[in-house]
């Protein structure tokens, strides 16, 4: 079996590819990218039991086949080689030869027919949203997810569908996002999680335009469809949390600040805070936004003011500075809202222009200030 492929039209797919393949896997097999022959198009699927990923390419071939090759060698030599048509010789062994314009490179494949079966799309459900929607939801979701195992309904994004649209929900009990399009129409009430490196490699596959793309999900699995690029997860298993309890009715106080000062100023003085805590404390009065951070054990104090508009009583509360940042960073507005009632209470931050078919709230939970 021959076949001629660009070198660096290949590099590109397999790298789109790699993500998927973990570093240290169980089955030797699952560091392979699996090749599949057919009529001068080449289908490349990568796989890690869990996620399956496979893309499509043109290529020059006279015959049909297929065969595993391994993924590390084979992109490391690609990313080495200048762009040029490269010629792949495999024989009945599977040992793979690749010709260049200057050289001969072998490598041993394995037997296709000992990779994983992807799963089928039987008895799916699907809808429809644009590939710039899903990745705004994921950028505004995914950083709010766990990364604790032990409570796996967390470790994922809850997608929430309605025929009114669909939310988007993550939450690691320190913070939440809860993210609503209303443009995307479902069938009717559904409800999955999505683990988070599936969610991850969508990212960086699918272009950030209104180019339109088909999502299914039947009971156990979850398949996303764009153009030649298809990605099927297993969904988490587990009971994903009741978000809306938590979510204050009532946060009467407002403060309303520019979103690039805060951000700055909350870098500048979460240096000097504590390690273990990033504990910076907000001390709001009239118009004046006040921040606070000290690392006892070292003598590290850092302090910043700032002006703000501010309806409601005078209020120092403290929060986890790493938390606001990647929160104010996850969204484009301007400004922003914080909504708080007691310093023990959870706030609530909203960006102050949001665009009509979108709704963004994020709620963090307060630390209990240093006296």
């Amino acid at each position: 079996m021959k076949f001629i492929a660009s070198s660096n039209a290949l590099l590109k797919q397999l790298q789109n590819l790699s993500g998927v393949i973990n570093a240290n896997t169980v089955l030797p097999i699952l560091e392979d990218f699996l090749f599949e022959i057919e009529a001068n198009k080449l289908t490349i699927v990568a796989t890690d039991l869990e996620t399956v990923m496979r893309t499509e390419m043109e290529i020059e071939a006279k015959d049909s086949g297929r065969v595993c090759i391994p993924g590390k060698i084979l992109i490391d030599s690609l990313k080495n080689i200048p762009d040029q048509p490269l010629t792949f010789t495999i024989d009945k062994n599977f040992g793979v030869e690749i010709t260049s314009d200057s050289g001969k490179y072998k490598v041993m494949g394995e037997n296709p027919d000992n990779f994983p079966k992807e799963p089928s799309a039987d008895d799916t459900t699907s809808f429809k949203m644009t590939a710039s929607a899903l990745v705004t939801a994921i950028n505004k979701t995914l950083f709010a997810t766990s990364t604790d195992d032990l409570r796996p309904a967390m470790t994922g994004v809850f997608f929430e569908l309605s025929k009114n649209g669909v939310q988007f929900v993550a939450t690691d009990a320190h913070r939440l996002v809860r993210y609503k399009r209303n443009d995307v129409e479902a069938a009717g009430n559904d409800s999955f999680i999505v683990p988070r490196k599936p969610l991850n490699l969508l990212k960086s596959a699918l272009p950030d335009n209104d180019d339109e793309i088909i999502l299914n999900y039947n009971s156990n699995h979850f398949f996303v469809t764009h153009g030649s690029t298809r990605l099927s997860c297993r969904l988490i298993d587990a009971r994903f949390p009741d978000y809306k309890v938590v979510i204050p009715a009532e946060n009467p106080y407002r403060l309303t600040v520019n979103r690039q000062e805060f951000l700055g100023a909350l870098r500048r003085v979460s240096v000097f805070s504590n390690k273990s805590t990033y504990q910076v404390a907000l001390t709001i009065s009239g118009s004046e936004l006040q921040l606070a951070a000290q690392d006892v054990d070292f003598s590290f104090e850092g302090n910043e003011r700032m002006k703000c508009q501010y309806n409601g009583e005078d209020i120092q509360i403290a929060f986890n500075a790493k938390f606001l940042i990647e929160m104010l960073n996850s969204t484009q507005s301007e400004d922003v809202y914080l909504e708080l009632s007691t310093p023990t209470k959870a706030g609530l931050i909203k960006p102050v222009e949001q665009d009509e078919n979108e709704d963004l709230l994020m709620l963090v939970m307060p630390l209990m200030l240093n006296q």
